[in-house]
């Protein structure tokens, strides 16, 4: 006799089943083995490492602090259990969350609705997808700032965090010019609302929008990467962002910067790549170089985006200070720049090619990814090229007088 499932099993494998999961086999082999391991107990005693090898095959010699892999599913899980009870498991009687720094489930019987639905006057309009999408925006922004208004100081160093990653000369050439100055540093969140109303490339995987959960968690990780490493970080919204707070420090802006002329318009250099709705356009290629680098979804028996990044590091106002950007049209491509710069294997590799012949990283540069990438999460990561950029004589004499 088939002995049968109690509440929480059974919830486990409603959740398996749903839309939220249909196209993500790793998440729904991930679910199912940290809930086998909740409900018997033991998942206090899981390791990232012991995931690493048990859920995706990874070999004898993995090492989690050189691969993310289980940090980035753990954390996409994390978002997708979220997005089902916002939509799909609203009415469900169990309640079923992955707290972070722990690979244990808690699930908890679904609070008794402290009176009952009022019936909708017939005044009362519905809310439409895109006023969702926007709010959850503003909400996972405004939950981001507040967060680490507390507690980015003193970020906890669990296997989610990236602050755990080790130091290296690399990450030393990449970071050190921001890290080592004296100005206030703002990790900027975008909140623009473009793809939320459809414009540009959409991924069918991808309509919790680049603004909202994505955004918010590669900034999430930028800042616990940075939290341990510079003590003035303030996290801000990009429309909150003064051109007073850009002059007097040092600015990481994270996500899409399409459709916003003021961010636009603060770099005094030329930027040979520009970001648009559908993709990279490279204004000077160089022979062999596209002169569009098109962002695409490739289908098959799982669907694959294909999508670009662009990493620009740039001079201030005035040519004071330091603008970074992280931006690119997608949940994957946003992340893929996050990780191009914290992950020491691929820091390793952006530095190699950065690098001049006498071993220096350009002051300022712009470089191309392409990113690949499934269920939002980047399953792989590459350098297309860069340019090294002049800072204009006008900025350098702007600069000087100021």
């Amino acid at each position: 006799m088939v002995p049968e499932l109690d509440a929480n099993q059974v919830q486990i494998q409603r959740i398996v089943s749903s839309k939220a999961f249909k196209t993500s086999e790793v998440h729904r082999n991930l679910l199912n083995y940290l809930a086998e391991k909740s409900l018997s107990g033991t998942a206090q005693n899981l390791k990232e490492y012991t995931v690493g090898l048990d859920v995706f095959g990874k070999p004898p010699t993995y090492d989690p602090r050189q691969e993310s892999v289980v940090r980035m599913h753990v954390g996409r899980l994390r978002q997708k259990l979220t997005e089902y009870y916002r939509t799909e498991g609203q009415e469900d009687p169990v309640v079923v969350e992955l707290p972070k720094g722990a690979f244990t489930l808690t699930f908890a019987p679904r609070a008794e609705t402290a009176a009952p639905e009022q019936p909708a006057s017939p005044g009362r309009r519905k809310i439409s997808a895109r006023e969702i999408a926007l709010a959850a925006s503003l909400f996972l922004a405004v939950l981001f700032a507040g967060y680490f208004g507390v507690r980015l100081s003193r970020v906890e160093k669990t296997s989610d965090s990236a602050a755990s990653l080790p130091w290296t000369p690399d990450l030393q050439q990449l970071w050190g010019p921001l890290l080592s100055s004296d100005r206030p540093l703002m990790v900027t969140l975008s909140t623009d609302p473009s793809r939320a109303s459809g414009q540009g490339v959409v991924f069918p995987s991808s309509t919790s929008s680049v603004t909202g959960v994505g955004t918010a968690n590669a900034a999430f990780l930028l800042g616990q990467f940075l939290g341990q490493r510079k003590r003035n970080v303030f996290p801000i919204r990009s429309d909150l962002l003064s051109m007073g707070e850009i002059a007097m420090g040092d600015v990481i802006f994270v996500g899409s910067t399409v459709g916003k002329p003021q961010i636009q318009a603060i770099p005094p250099v030329d930027q040979p790549f520009v970001l648009t709705p559908e993709g990279v356009k490279n204004l000077k290629p160089q022979p062999g170089e596209p002169a569009f680098l098109s962002d695409a979804l490739q289908k098959g028996t799982q669907e694959f985006e294909e999508s670009h990044a662009l990493i620009s590091n740039l001079p201030g106002l005035y040519g004071n200070g330091k603008i970074l950007y992280l931006s690119g049209n997608t949940i994957a491509s946003v992340m893929g720049t996050v990780q191009a710069l914290t992950d020491p294997d691929l820091a390793r590799q952006l530095v190699r090619s950065l690098k001049a012949p006498n071993g220096s990283v350009p002051r300022f540069y712009q470089v191309v990814l392409k990113v690949k990438a499934m269920d939002d999460t980047p399953i792989d990561i590459s350098y297309l090229f860069h340019r090294e950029l002049q800072l204009s004589k006008s900025a350098l004499s702007a600069g000087a007088s100021r």
